[in-house]
């Protein structure tokens, strides 16, 4: 069996743990001379039900949320990923797990590669967990990372380790 991965598909929140999965996405994406496509998903702000209309979303602040979101996911693009790597950015509306496996799945992506917060307890029990959403779900193999990230090193900690 060949691995043979093109695409890559990296859940970003802005965290810095997302952020680390991206970093490692960049090597893993060098090794292989893949595409790495970046996905932030904006979650639509629901208000409680009225009586008389039930639940409603604004759009004109979702639309706001959406420009920021963009213009952060290409600045992170720009900073983080290399110009040899091709790299394509998607901002979508919805549930953060739903939507990534949609898009892996629209996208034909090879690996999700997606950062755990390590949230546990009752936050855990009210919220479970976007990456293990994913894990259950997905249509392609996911790597889950969680700080720190065994056997790796960022330029920072390369510079510490030399000097």
């Amino acid at each position: 069996m060949e691995l043979n991965i093109k695409k890559v598909l990296v859940p970003i929140d802005f965290s810095d743990y997302s952020k680390s999965a991206l970093r490692y996405a960049v090597n893993f994406a060098k090794i292989f001379k893949a595409e790495i496509f970046l996905i932030y998903v904006v979650e639509p702000i629901i208000y409680p039900p009225d009586f008389s209309m039930g639940q409603i979303a604004i759009p004109a602040v979702t639309t706001e949320f959406d420009e920021r979101a963009k213009e952060e996911l290409t600045k992170l693009a720009k900073t983080e990923i290399p110009g040899e790597i091709k790299v394509t950015t998607i901002i979508k509306t919805g549930k953060p797990f739903v939507e990534i496996i949609e898009t892996a799945s629209e996208s034909d992506i090879d690996i999700i590669i997606i950062a755990t917060h390590g949230h546990s307890g009752v936050e855990h029990i009210l919220f479970g967990s976007t990456a293990e959403k994913v894990v259950r779900k997905a249509p392609c193999p996911v790597l889950t990372l969680r700080e720190p990230v065994k056997g790796f090193l960022f330029k920072e900690e390369i510079k510490k380790t030399k000097g």
